[in-house]
């Protein structure tokens, strides 16, 4: 079926086709549910989950169970002003996410005043800043695949503060995180930093632009995962950091306030979309999908393969601190009570189709990426690396470059497609090693994101890891994640249990692979990881 659409060409992106997939998967699974809120009610409820992502936005509109109704999405363009540089336009943000929500909302058939509240997830770590009064960035947003500030970082870490800021954050000094864009942008863009001083900017990620933008700059918030991915924000104080902001050179007078991940965010301009909607959920986009793969639990966890992967295991109520170079961090806070994460973050994995499919144009639709893995050898010896923007956990090299290992004579675009699926299993496979060092165990994960419709890929995964792998229904479980947020807030769903019992599975996988073919595999990959590795001390 999948193969079919894609031959017909009505899908050109891996987004569009997977949205296609999760709503029929949703509905023919959940079909049979009666669609009555937790409360009892009859009367359908409908929230708008926002999903800001890094290459696209998207919006979703679910019923009170969950149940996906209709979908609005649209790609926009990515900025590479030079080696490692990666930008957005701010405002290709919000008009493609304006877009989005009016057409996820009229192919719903529905009007802005059915919606009974909004949820928004983002790409985390994406830096903005703009002017108070016009609402105006001050320059394109710097993303959080940027590296720019690679050697600024090293810097810091060279004088030996690295220790305290992950006591402090649970996280490491990467330019990945916010704090140094922030600064970089204060000091290189003219008048930045006097403004800022004078109260005269507003800095966010993408949540809270997209929040003041929504609410016609009446509300400056982000929730508490997003203010943990900044490298500012003291995760068990739970306040923006006064030493930290010391040491980036960052005034306090810039930041948002930050709210519970359920709560009251403000509610939209009428000139919007039409209607006043309150806006009452918040959570960085891979802390979302863990809320909506209902990992609530400790030892709970889940992988997420959108534009990079983001693997979260759920410690509860303890911050536990890696040694092994997997971060800290928040999964969700609700009622002013905390719980936590390990997360393992790996820059390129849609986003290694996308340029397979875009940048080389190998491909013309990433189904195809599939039907192509399965004309390819089990002993495949190709490697494809994809640190086009450094390798992140738990290598953590911002130098790193990607490259291809194991071209032969008889190579083709079979075999290069095909070595682009496994390298998202294989980095997949360093973040579990990391794990298992630390003491923690994985054997059974959730997944979810665009790239797991692709049977192939999760084959692969779970015969590398040696786990099980669990595709549920709903794969985009980001927004799902928001929308529970939201409708959590809104009264729509009633206790983490109640959301818990609407997960639903869809197909599991598991190892068929034995250990030998598995080492063999590993061991060929760690080894072109090495001649990719950069020679920074």
């Amino acid at each position: 079926m999948a193969d079919k659409e894609y031959s017909a060409g009505r899908h050109r992106s891996l987004a569009e086709y997977h949205y296609g997939v999760t709503i029929r998967y949703a509905r023919a699974i959940l079909s049979t549910i009666r669609f009555v809120s937790d409360t009892g009610e009859n009367m359908t409820q409908y929230i708008l989950a926002i999903d800001q992502g890094t290459t696209s936005s998207r919006a979703m509109v679910f019923d009170q169970n969950g149940v996906p109704i209709s979908v609005g999405q649209s790609e926009f363009p990515q900025i590479f002003p030079h080696d490692g540089w990666v930008e957005h336009n701010p405002e290709d943000i919000w008009q493609t996410t304006l877009s989005s929500c009016k057409l996820a909302i009229k192919d719903g058939g529905l009007r802005p005043k059915d919606i009974t509240t909004i949820g928004i997830t983002n790409q985390r770590e994406t830096t903005v800043i703009w002017d108070r009064d016009t609402g105006q960035p001050i320059h394109n947003a710097i993303v959080w695949q940027d590296r720019r500030t690679a050697q600024y970082c090293a810097d810091l870490k060279a004088k030996g503060l690295e220790k305290t800021v992950q006591e402090k954050t649970g996280l490491l000094l990467d330019p990945y995180f916010s704090a140094s864009k922030i600064s970089w942008l204060l000091d290189h863009v003219q008048g930045a930093r006097e403004r800022a001083e004078r109260g005269q900017l507003a800095f966010g990620t993408v949540d809270s632009f997209l929040l003041w933008r929504l609410t016609g700059g009446a509300s400056h918030c982000t929730d508490a995962t997003n203010a943990s991915r900044t490298l500012l924000y003291n995760i068990h104080q739970h306040c923006w950091d006064t030493d930290l902001l010391e040491l980036f050179k960052i005034p306090a007078s810039i930041l948002p306030e930050v709210k519970d991940c359920a709560a009251n965010f403000g509610s939209t301009d009428t000139d919007v979309f039409g209607a006043a909607i309150p806006i009452q959920g918040i959570a960085g986009d891979q802390q979302a999908a863990a809320f909506g793969q209902c990992c609530f639990k400790p030892g709970m966890a889940k992988s997420t393969y959108g534009t990079g992967c983001f693997l979260l295991l759920n410690t509860g109520d303890k911050a536990l601190q890696s040694e092994n170079r997997l971060l800290t961090t928040l999964a969700y806070r609700l009622n002013n009570q905390s719980s936590y994460a390990m997360e393992g973050s790996i820059f390129m994995a849609g986003a290694t189709m996308q340029w397979i499919r875009d940048g080389l144009g190998l491909i013309h639709d990433a189904a195809e990426s599939e039907s192509l893995a399965r004309q390819t050898s089990d002993e495949l010896s190709v490697y494809l690396v994809p640190a086009f923007t450094g390798l992140g956990a738990p290598y953590w090299d911002p130098d790193a470059r990607g490259a291809i290992f194991g071209l032969t004579r008889d190579t083709g675009v079979k075999e290069i497609v095909t070595a682009a699926l496994p390298s998202v299993c294989y980095q997949s496979k360093d973040l579990q090693q990391a794990l298992i060092a630390d003491g923690a165990s994985l054997t059974t994960l959730r997944v979810d994101g665009g790239m797991v419709a692709n049977d192939f890929l999760l084959q692969n995964l779970a015969d590398l890891l040696d786990c099980r792998v669990d595709r549920p229904a709903i794969i985009e479980t980001t927004a799902l994640g928001a929308a529970y947020l939201a409708g959590l807030q809104a009264g729509i769903f009633t206790s983490l249990e109640s959301i818990s019992d609407k997960w639903q599975l869809q197909k599991s996988f598991s190892p068929m692979k034995d250990k030998a073919w598995r080492d063999q595999r590993y061991t060929g990959w760690i080894e072109a990881v090495s001649r990719t590795r950069s020679r920074r001390k």
